[in-house]
């Protein structure tokens, strides 16, 4: 078949998003809260500080009483986690009827990755490098939330994370600040829209600033301890990004920055977020993050609520610290009325902003509830999302995709859950109403081949273990002995012509409070598959994970490995349309693999040493290398496979100088060599050689997802100029540094080819 041609152009320029539009302009705005902060008494001001927590989702320890008390008496500034038009309105018809000012409540709750229509963890959907398809899943999110009465989300989450061992790596979006970047610009705008007043459009709030990610040894909530240098060259950039797309909120992180708690730190919150970033909008702490710095030794409650306030923090979430001790704190001279002051004017802004003043009830409206939220459409949209989230890891005598036809067993812990489909932060989630993938396949294969199942094993032996892994209705255990189950899956497989092993995680093995020492596949299963590998039949892995797990054992013994995370609502639909190549695999890893837990912290984007290991060789001694293993990923950064092939040509530059407030441009012809349709995503790493610091060995600086038929060859290119070849300093200072680079292009971080150029 003749190659067609067509040119894509991505240029690399970012630029500066403005906030969304007010319906009605600053002065107005400013008026208005004038006025009614003229009103206020001081109770009535540390009331809209106050963010307790009611309803029947909890996500803490913590739960405030006699809530509807503190409303008519002007002491709530919002509430979260309430679920439900009904439950919403009653008590927003307390605030806004019954209190004094009548002044409306902001109501809050975790939209992570969806509302009611779940799409795949945001790890996933960093794995689909498809910034239209996550803009898409947040403007879904925000419509079906605020159709059911919610006006803000805790999201998203940008935090970098090069330990898979912290769980909630599954919330955020890999390994890399320029990927991160992208994410956090498009879900701020899928969520806030361009105008902030409108009904269907929620208020953002990034998290969880700042560095959470980087907590030591993967373990919740421990220290974070880093120089300036690395946070703004790697932790910084995805926090700038959403402030920069007009986040209008933002919560504090549970760690340490420089040795002082993130919600009393007044360089982070003052001196970083407002006066180097410019935010404008509301700080709110997480859960009980006041209350918890008297556990970092930082004070008694009254002394860590003045810390936070006069750090920058305008909103306190449960710890009924700003409420109960503000006003003896004013009386002491520990905080200034302009303090509390301030705070508060923030809060209003934000509600002002949201157009609540105007229209308290326009996120109450049932008949919207009724007809906009969990949809067939917005379903449709999730399983389009989710099989471009699954990334094609080995596809060994191109076993996948299966025919429909003949026999498949389908074995596996994994393989008839419906509640573990949607993920973990699915607070909204209707678990029981989800297909599993057992019923998914019945359906896709229905009339043209049998599918049977078995369970196989528990997800691990340890019972007590697995009720730790499986909590918020996840549970999974079965009563029968590993004996039973182990035989039934045997005599399952003994008739198959393919085995598919649904393995992995449970939904909430990753996420808050999930961190895990050993990334391997947990014993039980391991011991499923070794079973199974003895029957000679072959073995596709469907590996469900919330975070870059050990899989090098399964890697050399088992013929395919499709990750599907945890793909939300319609996972199990999206999964079987990739298995059975309806959908052409498209994911890329937005992290690295590691090939044992001892590899880690592992990223791509590192420093060399002064004893760089030579590329290619596995140990020598006096270099930079371990006694057991290479220095190698398993699976590099951006790493995935199709069901097709794609041919990348010599790349070319339009010049090999680059000068100042010029551009060169990178050409590359990608075809798509194999038999079948296919995406492909086109990646670009810069190394500066020389520079005032050392430099990491690539950085990702551009991307481009492409859709190219079979035979079809497209031109892809890459405009680079000065300022994405900038960073930071010994001094912090933000600039680029004439000299030698090197551009590399290819379909991963690994496998790329190299040129010159010199910036002057």
């Amino acid at each position: 078949m003749k190659p067609t041609k067509i040119i894509v152009t991505l240029t690399l320029a970012v630029c500066a998003l403005c906030a969304p539009a007010a319906n009605k302009d600053e002065a107005e705005m400013n008026r208005f809260i004038d006025k009614l902060m003229s009103r206020m008494t001081l109770r009535e001001k540390l009331g809209q500080l106050n963010l307790p927590v009611t309803g029947t989702i909890v996500t803490g320890q913590a739960k405030s009483s006699d809530v509807a008390g503190k409303i008519r008496a002007g002491e709530v500034g919002g509430l979260f986690n309430l679920k439900g038009v009904a439950s919403i309105r009653e008590v927003q018809k307390i605030a806004v009827e019954q209190s004094r000012l009548k002044i409306p409540l902001l109501i809050g709750m975790d939209v992570i990755h969806g509302y009611e229509t779940v799409f795949p963890i945001p790890l996933a959907l960093s794995c689909s490098w498809d910034m239209d398809a996550i803009r898409s899943s947040a403007r879904i999110a925000a419509n079906e939330a605020t159709a059911d009465g919610i006006c803000w989300t805790f999201s998203p989450m940008v935090d970098i994370c090069r330990d898979p061992r912290w769980g909630r790596m599954a919330e955020g979006n890999g390994e890399d600040p320029y990927l991160g970047s992208q994410i956090a610009r498009a879900m701020v705008e899928g969520y806030q829209g361009t105008d902030l007043s409108a009904p269907n459009t929620l208020m953002a709030c990034v998290k969880h600033f700042a560095l959470y990610g980087a907590s030591e040894a993967g373990r919740e909530y421990n220290t974070v301890d880093m120089s300036h240098w690395r946070m703004f060259n790697y932790y910084m950039p995805p926090y700038k990004a959403a402030v920069d797309a007009g986040a209008q909120s933002v919560m504090t992180s549970f760690n340490v920055v420089d040795g002082v708690p993130s919600s009393g730190n007044k360089w982070l919150l003052t001196d970083v977020l407002r006066k180097m970033w410019g935010f404008r909008g509301m700080v709110v702490t997480d859960y009980t993050a006041i209350s918890e710095m008297i556990a970092h030794g930082m004070g008694n409650l009254q002394q860590v609520s003045a810390l936070a306030l006069n750090a920058g923090t305008d909103m306190d979430m449960v710890s009924d610290g700003f409420i109960g001790t503000l006003e003896q704190s004013l009386r002491e001279g520990k905080v200034t009325q302009h303090a509390i002051d301030t705070a508060c004017r923030r809060i209003l802004e934000a509600k002002y902003r949201l157009g609540l003043f105007d229209h308290p009830f326009d996120y109450c409206d049932p008949k919207r509830a009724k007809k906009e939220v969990f949809t067939p459409a917005n379903r449709a949209e999730a399983r389009r999302i989710a099989a471009e989230t699954f990334v094609l890891l080995k596809n060994q005598g191109a076993i996948l995709p299966l025919k429909k036809q003949g026999r498949i067993a389908l074995i596996g812990p994994l393989a008839n859950t419906r509640a573990n489909m949607a993920g973990t932060w699915s607070v909204a989630a209707r678990l029981n109403d989800y297909k599993s993938l057992y019923e998914a396949m019945r359906d896709a294969l229905k009339g043209r081949a049998e599918v049977t199942y078995a369970k196989g094993s528990n997800l691990m032996y340890d019972a007590r273990r697995e009720a730790d892994a499986t909590m918020f209705g996840r549970e999974m255990r079965d009563s029968r002995s590993d004996k039973e189950m182990l035989d039934e899956a045997l005599r399952t497989a003994a008739d198959a012509d393919v085995i598919v092993a649904a393995v992995g995680e449970a939904s909430e093995m990753s996420g808050e409070c999930s961190s895990r020492t050993d990334l391997e596949l947990p014993d039980a299963q391991r011991d499923l598959l070794t079973a199974l590998k003895k029957t000679g039949k072959p073995i596709v892995l469907v590996n469900f994970s919330g975070r870059a797990t050990v899989m090098t054992w399964e890697n050399q013994n088992f013929d395919a490995i499709l990750n599907v995370w945890f793909g939300g609502s319609e996972a199990g639909d999206a999964i079987c349309d990739v298995l059975f190549g309806d959908k052409n695999p498209s994911g890329k890893l937005s992290f690295s693999m590691p090939k044992n837990v001892g590899q880690i912290p592992l990223y791509y984007n590192h420093l060399n040493t002064g004893r760089p290991l030579e590329k290619g060789k596995w140990f020598t001694k006096f270099r930079s290398n371990y006694l057991d293993v290479d220095n190698e990923p398993l699976f590099p950064f951006g790493y995935g496979l199709s069901y097709t092939s794609f041919t990348y040509g010599k790349p070319s530059l339009s010049s090999t100088t680059l000068k100042s407030g010029g551009k060169i441009t990178l050409s590359v012809d990608v075809t798509n060599s194999g038999s079948r349709d296919g995406d492909e995503t086109v990646q670009l790493y810069v190394r500066d050689l020389v520079g005032s610091v050392s430099r990491p060995v690539q950085e990702l600086k551009g991307f481009k997802r492409v859709s190219l038929k079979s035979g079809q060859t497209t031109t892809v290119t890459f405009d680079i100029e000065p300022e994405e070849l900038k960073f930071y300093n010994q001094q912090l200072e933000y600039k680029y540094e004439p000299g030698e680079f090197e551009v590399m292009v290819g379909p991963n971080s690994r496998d790329v080819q190299t040129l010159r150029f010199t910036l002057e």
